[in-house]
């Protein structure tokens, strides 16, 4: 791979740029963003060579989609008009059958490959960009037989360069589990946010008492509301539905509170530190 552009150049796709530029340095890595400012700040840090152009795709042997979803839905058909038969183009959208559906009948879906790396900060935009992002971390792939074996192999040979485990996984279930792992938990933060600005006036206050549990619990909403707001839209109904569970158990929770059952209190949260053990190890 010579010649790789990165359609959005913020935290996914810089980070992604930083991670090629240490296994590829004698690849040019163009960079395509709608803010010229972006552009300037990311070859100023030095993780694009240059700007790049739509209508160049042809020459590219990769394409990286890292712009928010709903755009990406509209912008992924005309890349597959523009590149050439041994181009590999993936995404790194957070969800995945929206994305796939939108080129389900294009005459390139072959050369297309939709990834969910599992990676990011709560930072946005080029300097949020950080080496070794993607190292350790899972790798969604959508829909892999439909990506010709050629161009599946070298995107597996990159992601494992990277050094990114692989999970497969269908575009439905997908979405289904992500809602739950990833999309929830942003509402969660931001809501916890809200409540605590709407309550606390006086920002003083929130500044000398917020401990590091509030802070790690909040730092989620500190995330881009572009970006999630577009993940929500597409994610609608499963979200929806983790949403009724969740307001279930602090419904169940509020009701130990009021009837003084805190040894329920205490056998809820006591079967909820089996998550310390599945999530072991990671960071």
């Amino acid at each position: 791979m010579k010649k790789i552009y990165i359609i959005g150049v913020g935290l996914i796709g810089g980070s992604f740029a930083k991670d090629l530029r240490s296994h590829m340095p004698d690849a040019t890595i163009l960079g395509i963003d709608t803010n010229p400012e972006h552009i300037n700040e990311a070859k100023a840090i030095g993780f694009i060579d240059e700007e790049g152009e739509l209508y160049d795709l042809k020459n590219a042997d990769l394409v990286v989609l890292s712009i928010p979803v709903d755009i990406a839905t509209r912008v992924l058909p005309d890349v597959l008009d523009r590149i050439g038969e041994e181009t590999l183009v993936i995404d790194m959208g957070s969800t995945k059958e929206a994305i796939c559906k939108c080129v389900t009948d294009h005459k390139m879906r072959r050369n297309f490959l939709a990834c969910h790396p599992i990676a990011g900060t709560e930072f946005s935009g080029p300097s949020a960009a950080i080496d070794g992002l993607y190292s350790g971390k899972t790798n969604i792939i959508c829909e892999v037989e439909k990506t010709t074996f050629k161009l599946q192999e070298k995107a597996l040979a990159l992601f494992t360069s990277m050094g990114m485990r692989i999970r497969y996984m269908d575009p439905v279930s997908h979405d289904k589990h992500i809602a739950y792992m990833s999309h929830l938990s942003h509402i969660s933060s931001f809501m916890l946010g809200k409540t605590v600005i709407d309550k606390e006036k006086n920002e003083r206050d929130i500044f000398d008492m917020a401990g590091s549990g509030f802070a790690s619990t909040v730092r989620l909403a500190k995330s881009n509301p572009t970006t999630w707001t577009s993940i929500f839209q597409q994610n609608k109904e499963n979200i929806l539905e983790t949403l009724e569970e969740y307001i279930a158990n602090l419904e169940q929770f509020k009701k130990l509170m009021e009837t003084d059952n805190f040894q329920g209190v205490y056998q809820e949260m006591k079967n909820t530190n089996h998550i310390k053990e599945i999530l072991k190890g990671i960071k």
